[in-house]
């Protein structure tokens, strides 16, 4: 397999998985709490721009390599001056709203469509927020956004799951390879081995 057939079929795994939690969402818990300011149909929209903007940005060709890796890609979107906690909210909310009255079937069939168009891709440079980027450096992005996400929805319905395995080790090994990027590889390795906690606030994300 190829880089990137490898990461789409990662994708594809982890689009199906968070539209299986989705279903599971009972009609009663749009309007509850979500993650941070989001309600749950504000999470789960922002949730769904893990997918749409791979449909999105597969549609756009870039010139130059900007972002090298999905870590670049994070540790400069954090940079932009427009992605703010406020932007990001008010992007998310937008996203639910645009679910419409079945948010549920909504989700899945975006689940569905996105991977479909990128099985004829090849692997080659588009447009992302963070620049110009390989499309199998992208995608891993959108899988660990999926996962983690997932997770989130999960956690705020009360529903015990776990996403599929070889995804769940994309989103921890993204998570190390950026701690360590941000000088936190040391606290990360002694929570993981039961020697410390984590700082409050302590995020990879950052």
């Amino acid at each position: 397999m190829t880089a990137l057939s490898t990461e789409i079929s990662l994708f594809a795994a982890a689009a199906a998985w968070a539209a299986q939690v989705v279903t599971a969402l009972p009609d009663t818990a749009w309007e509850r709490p979500g993650l941070g300011r989001w309600n749950m149909r504000a999470l789960v929209g922002h949730t769904s721009r893990a997918l749409l903007t791979v449909e999105q940005y597969s549609a756009t060709s870039a010139s130059h390599e900007a972002a090298l890796s999905a870590e670049d890609y994070f540790e400069q979107v954090a940079k932009l001056p427009g992605v703010t906690d406020d932007a990001v909210f008010q992007r998310g909310v937008e996203a639910g709203v645009a679910l419409g009255e079945s948010p549920q079937t909504e989700f899945a069939a975006i689940a569905k469509r996105v991977p479909r168009l990128l099985a004829s891709e090849s692997d080659r440079l588009i447009s992302t927020l963070a620049g110009g980027m390989m499309l199998s450096n992208y995608v891993p992005t959108r899988t660990f956004e999926l996962i983690v996400h997932g997770l989130d929805i999960a956690r705020a319905a009360g529903l015990k799951v776990e996403p599929p395995r070889p995804c769940l080790a994309l989103a921890l090994e993204l998570s190390v390879h950026l701690s360590l990027r941000a000088g936190t590889g040391v606290p990360l390795l002694m929570a993981l081995t039961g020697r410390e906690g984590l700082p409050q606030g302590f995020s990879v994300l950052k």
